[in-house]
């Protein structure tokens, strides 16, 4: 399965293990890539000495491509990027900020440099920057998530429309119809982070993991857009952020509410009533725990048949 986004990363498949908090630390980046997408490790939950750490221990567990996703929003993201360049990681994702700030500097210390939007208008920036390719990320997407509400249906063919560099697909992808529909779309590739989260090589804590599993339609909702929009599974602490917005909440009250490692608190160390529960709409397809390199083959399997399904498919042009 050769295409622009597995020459541009020297993987097997064009399938990106999203970067996420809390989630993707070195075990799952490594068996990512092990299994021939490309591994990402999530920084923006990491101090620089912890990200140095996870670099190190991904590169002694793979000699396959892996990359580093930088929210820019991180208050230490110069220490994290000269980790990054002093480790020799050849792939870099920035989020959450401009892409202007950084990527000319990566890419004069010959990192590969990809931007995640959730828009067209940032996607042109974005390229205008240089990066060398571009995460259009919709409304579905877990954690994080755009202000417009553009689904990723809608999205993925307006960036498209516009730009000349590869295009990778995130929000509400999960399996491998849903990789096929993307990339039908225009998509060159797709990120996937919700069906890694329940990963047993995911760092998310056990009971988050299960909660994931369990959650159906509807069990999701985007809030919290005055802050930073993020989706998050309905809970104890989802109750209270609806009931402060009712009760007509200032900023400076929703930001009280959140508190501190909010995040941490929910995925990472399991408190399923006050911790802060980050995941995509696909959740509701997502119903067990399994290895990645499990999850890889049944994604990649799934698209194969559904490609055989849609090439034979026979348009009735009987009047």
């Amino acid at each position: 399965m050769k295409n622009r986004i597995t020459e541009l990363f020297g993987i097997d498949y064009p399938i990106v293990q999203a970067g996420m908090i809390w989630c993707s630390g070195w075990e799952l980046a490594s068996a990512a890539a092990n299994s021939g997408i490309l591994g990402i490790i999530g920084s923006g939950s990491m101090y620089p000495d912890v990200l140095r750490e996870h670099i190190r221990k991904t590169k002694a567990a793979t000699d396959k491509p892996f990359g580093v996703n930088v929210p820019m929003l991180y208050p230490d993201i110069d220490k994290h990027m000269d980790i990054i360049i002093e480790e020799g990681v050849k792939i870099v994702f920035t989020s959450a900020g401009n892409p202007k700030t950084w990527t000319s500097h990566l890419k004069e210390k010959g990192i590969t440099v990809v931007h995640v939007v959730s828009s067209v208008k940032f996607a042109k920036k974005a390229e205008e920057a240089g990066v060398d390719a571009v995460v259009a990320e919709g409304f579905e997407a877990g954690g994080h998530n755009g202000r417009d509400e553009t689904t990723t249906m809608c999205l993925i063919p307006m960036v498209k429309a516009e730009l000349s560099i590869p295009v990778i697909a995130a929000g509400g992808i999960g399996t491998g119809r849903g990789m096929l529909a993307a990339m039908s779309l225009g998509a060159d590739g797709v990120q996937i982070g919700s069906r890694f989260v329940t990963s047993e090589e995911s760092s998310g804590h056990l009971a988050f993991k299960k909660a994931v599993v369990d959650a159906k339609e509807g069990d999701t909702m985007l809030t919290l857009k005055e802050l930073a929009p993020v989706r998050l599974i309905k809970n104890k602490f989802f109750g209270e952020v609806a009931a402060a917005y009712q009760a007509g909440a200032s900023v400076e009250e929703l930001k009280t509410l959140l508190g501190r490692a909010r995040a941490k608190r929910g995925m990472f160390e399991g408190d399923m009533e006050d911790g802060e529960l980050e995941i995509g709409q696909i959740s509701g397809l997502i119903n067990e725990i399994k290895p990645t390199s499990e999850i890889v083959k049944e994604i990649v399997s799934e698209f194969e048949s559904a490609r055989l399904e849609m090439a034979n498919l026979q348009l009735n042009t009987n009047v």
